[in-house]
Parts: structure tokens; C-alpha cells; sequence
């Protein structure tokens, strides 16, 4: 069975006041394959209505617990289709997204995940090339093999040494995954848990080299704040490396990765 426009469904999950998601839901509604756009958020106001009711795009409020892992799941479960991205308010998506990933998907005989490549944002800025995205595209060099896609061994690879996965580009295939994705506490490292957790299902982790997303680094980001955290940031970081490795190389790689990580800070 081939997967259509009308299965997949962008989820933005929209929080507090983002100046930013306006753009968003542009984005989505400039793809060249027309698709599914809800709106989910537990912080229900004015202006999140404003722009739903602009756009005729329904929306969903979680009255329930909030959190970054219940605002995902929350919005995972709101798309009844498929296939769901769940859109990150602050980012944009190119045109061509949602026509290669249901090119990319249909390939696969058992997808998982499907996940771009990735420009970023700063002030204002699309910034094509920087050390971190030279870093992340050598971790998923071996994914640019589609016969490696659903290899255990590329998968845990790619995610042994840090988090290369862009989530905000993720498309999740449902019908491949468990019931509820994220069951994590964790609050920066959440989603490079369930890739690890992924990494050892049957299935193919279908990645896209092409740049066709454009993550937003600023400082009121949930990255930064957690970056800017170290405390917090640090020990899910160290959790994360004890399940690839042993205590003595997860803390030799640690060294290294907490300087990498400022690499990443809003300059």
C-alpha cells in the first residue's frame, strides 16, 4: 500500500506566543503537495486562536498535563492519519517537504521515521553552513545509504555520539509504532530517547540529505534554555551515551560533547 497526500497531517504545536508561528503555518500551507494542518497546544489564547481562526486550521486544546512529552503526544493522537509531522512553531518547511517524504516513505518496505536535512535560522538569517551542521551531517553520513536505513547497526550508529535526527522534520509512520512515541521526563533529550529506542524495532529510519527544513535558534527556544541549563542538559546527556557505552568512554565523550554543544549557542 503507497501512502498519499491525504494521509499525513502537519500537527503544530503551538506554545504560549511564539512571534514565529505565523511563518510556520505558512510554510505548510506553501507545500507543492497539499496535505492535513491542525493546530494543538495546552496553553490555549488569544493569539493561537487568532491564527488558527486566520487560516481555518482547527485546533486542539490539551486540557491535561502538560510538558514537552505530553504536548507532542497530544498532538501525535489529535492527527487521526497515518502519517504525522509534528511541526515545531518556531521552524519552516520547505515546499518540496511533504512531496519527498511520501516519495522517500513509499520506497521503504517497513518505515519508522522519516527525517531531512536541515538549515538553520539566525536573526533572521538562513545559515546553510556552520560546525555543528558540518558535525551532524558526517553522524548521518552512513543514512545516505538507503540499504542502510533499516540496519540495527546504522541506525544505534548514527545516534552513538550525540542526537543528528532533526525532530522537527521527523514524520512518524503510526501504523510501524507504538502506541504512545514519548514516555520520556526528560526535557532536551527526549527525542533522541525514542530514536534510541527505535533503533532496535524492525523498521527503517528513512532519512533525506536534502535541507528541507529550517530550524530557528534563539534564545527563547527550548534548545537554548536547555543548553543554557547545564545541569539538566548534562545529565541527560550522560544518561543517553551509558546506553551505547561503558561508564569510562560515556564520560570521555561527555568531555568532548559539552564543549561541542557551544557551538550551538545564539551569538
Amino acid at each position: 500500500m503507497k501512502f498519499e497526500a491525504k494521509d499525513h497531517t502537519f500537527a503544530v504545536c503551538a506554545y504560549k506566543e511564539s512571534p514565529y508561528l505565523r511563518e510556520c503555518v505558512e510554510s505548510l500551507l506553501k507545500q507543492t503537495v497539499e496535505t492535513n494542518i491542525i493546530m494543538t497546544t495546552s496553553t490555549d489564547n488569544a493569539y493561537i486562536r487568532a491564527i488558527s481562526e486566520e487560516y481555518g486550521l482547527p485546533l486542539f486544546v490539551n486540557t491535561g498535563e502538560g510538558g514537552i512529552a505530553n504536548d507532542w503526544n497530544f498532538g501525535y493522537h489529535c492527527a487521526k492519519t497515518k502519517l504525522v509531522t509534528l511541526a515545531h512553531q518556531d521552524d519552516r518547511y520547505h515546499p518540496e517537504y511533504v512531496a519527498d517524504m511520501l516519495q522517500q516513505v513509499n520506497k521503504a518496505k517497513h518505515p519508522l521515521i522519516y527525517f531531512t536535512g536541515y538549515n538553520e535560522l539566525r536573526n533572521g538569517q538562513v545559515v546553510e553552513q556552520s560546525t555543528m551542521l558540518k558535525i551532524k551531517r558526517l553522524m548521518l553520513f552512513p543514512l545516505k545509504i538507503q540499504k542502510f536505513h533499516g540496519i540495527k547497526f546504522f541506525k544505534r550508529c548514527v545516534l552513538a555520539l550525540g542526537n543528528p535526527v532533526s525532530c522537527w522534520s521527523v514524520a512518524y509512520i503510526k501504523e510501524n509504532l507504538p502506541q504512545t512515541v514519548f514516555e520520556s521526563e526528560f526535557r532536551s533529550n527526549l527525542d533522541w530517547e525514542e530514536w534510541e529506542k527505535l533503533s532496535k524495532e524492525k523498521g527503517e529510519f528513512v532519512y533525506s540529505p536534502k535541507r528541507l527544513t529550517y530550524h530557528r535558534v534563539h534564545e527563547g527556544s527550548e534548545t537554548s534554555n536547555t543548553i543554557n541549563n547545564g545541569n539538566i542538559r548534562a545529565k541527560e546527556d550522560y544518561t543517553m551515551f551509558l546506553k551505547f557505552w561503558p561508564k569510562c568512554i560515556a564520560r570521555f565523550i561527555m568531555h568532548f560533547y559539552i564543549k561541542s554543544e557551544k557551538l550551538n549557542e545564539v551569538k
